[in-house]
């Protein structure tokens, strides 16, 4: 009972120095893979936070030539014109809906492929379907949006089978009504088995022998995924939604960009293609400056109030 020693065992002259401060002591412990964090830090240090100086333009009336500095100060009057003008609140509406429609088909779609797959018995088939699934997510948009024009095209499959059955062909990239189905549609296409890689990773970390019971005491599979794989998922469902929320007023450029057109811009033109179109067509850096404010300062609070929400009712949150 003498040799019974409270705290870590002692391995070595090098393990028993201690470093003033937990943290600090951790640090220098573990020195080797703090360092691998160095390119990371580099990275958003230079292209993330850096580049935050450049928000004050919002408030000045930015010449090029005159520089940041050099600028007259204007306030809130960038602010003032966003939202006295008719054309951004028809904007913010357009990204809402698009941003939530996203939401309720983008974000269910992988966890429901993924418990789908798990599903499967002959690995063969489930290796091809994982395959094929992934194989959207590696096409940048500028090709994926060749490949939805070509298949809605006046002579693409589906006009074709109008064709056959009397119908007139339809332009759907051109039609108001139904061009957000389609980025909703496409989007869900593209990212679907990729974004199911993190749900399919937590369906294996169950422990095999709840299910083994589960059937035992007679439950199918509908009653398996219901009470042992979705509650399984679930921390890792809040935390993909939290980052989710965070990114809301996101509803993808890239995505609208190379499938909108004028005649959609009522229904499909967003904050993003928005700015992209004042800030760098018209040169009005400083409005679309301030619209990108007001975007990042809503996604704050909506991943903020979406947190505590979670954290409230499973405490699920990430902080």
């Amino acid at each position: 009972m003498a040799d019974l020693q409270i705290g870590p065992i002692a391995t070595g002259a090098s393990e028993t120095r201690r470093v003033p401060g937990k943290t600090w002591w951790k640090v220098v412990r573990y020195r080797y893979l703090y360092l691998l964090l160095l390119p990371v830090l580099a990275y958003f240090i230079v292209f993330r936070y850096l580049p935050m100086f450049g928000i004050i333009i919002a408030f000045k009336d930015y010449r090029f030539g005159d520089g940041i500095m050099g600028s007259k100060w204007a306030g809130f009057t960038h602010f003032r014109d966003m939202f006295g003008g008719l054309t951004f609140w028809n904007v913010f509406r357009n990204t809402i809906v698009i941003s939530l429609g996203k939401l309720a088909t983008s974000f269910p779609a992988p966890i429901l492929f993924a418990v789908l797959l798990n599903e499967i018995r002959a690995p063969r088939y489930k290796r091809v379907q994982q395959t094929i699934s992934y194989l959207p997510h590696f096409v940048s948009w500028v090709v994926a949006a060749g490949i939805v024009r070509e298949f809605l095209a006046v002579r693409g499959p589906i006009n074709s089978l109008f064709a056959v059955l009397g119908r007139e062909p339809i332009i759907f990239l051109s039609e108001p009504s139904m061009f957000v189905p389609i980025l909703l549609i496409s989007e869900v296409w593209k990212s679907i088995g990729w974004d199911s890689i993190v749900y399919l990773a937590a369906i294996t970390s169950i422990d095999p022998q709840l299910y083994e019971a589960a059937e035992i005491d007679g439950a199918g599979r509908i009653s398996r995924i219901r009470h042992i794989t979705l509650p399984s998922l679930m921390p890792v469902i809040a935390i993909l939604f939290l980052l989710r929320i965070g990114n809301i007023l996101d509803a993808g450029f890239d995505q609208i960009f190379n499938l909108y057109n004028p005649l959609v811009y009522n229904v499909g033109d967003i904050i993003d293609t928005y700015t992209y179109r004042v800030g760098l067509l018209q040169l009005d850096f400083s409005y679309a400056a301030a619209v990108g404010i007001f975007k990042n300062v809503l996604g704050l609070i909506a991943l903020l109030i979406v947190n505590q929400t979670v954290n409230r009712v499973r405490e699920y949150g990430i902080w």
